[in-house]
């Protein structure tokens, strides 16, 4: 697993041991950030159920003024802080240990203008956190929602839409526009 593009391109990043965290495989990564293009350079961007940091850490190479990356796994977020000073520094990369629910219900800071919800397949956890996060998306924001072929996901989400569903084999992945 390594860093596409941008300022720490080629960095290798590590994952956690075991079937708990799925990283995103790298054709999965580049078409999301392919379909974001030039929306990543300045934003403000949320990594959710966070894992490895992996997207995080890819849009502050491409150029994210600031990532906030939650993950309630001590064992991830281990990972995560030794990813983001193998690429950084990145002094505007939060990591936060948090059950992502919380996390999100608890948020009182800027918007977010692209988040990325990566949770377990199979818990159920998107049902809550996809409203929760579309309440503290910024105007122009956009979620990608990363599931399992078979979960059904809402057309919309407050005042988000489902613009468009990408499958990749035995993923899905979800993009929620204004």
């Amino acid at each position: 697993m390594r860093v596409i593009t941008g300022s720490a391109r080629g960095r290798r990043l590590r994952a956690p041991a075991g079937e708990a965290v799925r990283p995103t495989s790298a054709i999965v990564k580049e078409a999301i950030f392919s379909a974001v293009q030039f929306g990543v350079e300045g934003a403000h961007v949320l990594d959710l159920f966070a894992g490895s940091g992996q997207m995080g850490i890819e849009a502050l190479s491409r150029g994210a003024r600031g990532c906030v990356f939650v993950d309630n796994s001590k064992e991830s977020l281990n990972i995560l802080r030794e990813n983001l000073e193998a690429t950084g520094p990145w002094p505007t990369g939060r990591v936060t240990p948090a059950d992502a629910v919380s996390f999100l219900r608890g948020y009182r800071g800027d918007p977010f203008d692209l988040a990325f919800l990566d949770p377990p397949y199979g818990a159920g956890l998107l049902k809550t956190a996809l409203p929760l996060t579309a309440g503290l998306m910024s105007e122009g924001g956009v979620i990608f929602c990363e599931t399992d072929c078979e979960t059904k996901l809402p057309e919309g989400c407050g005042e988000l839409i489902l613009q468009k569903e990408y499958r990749y084999g035995k993923i899905k992945v979800a993009k929620y526009t204004r």
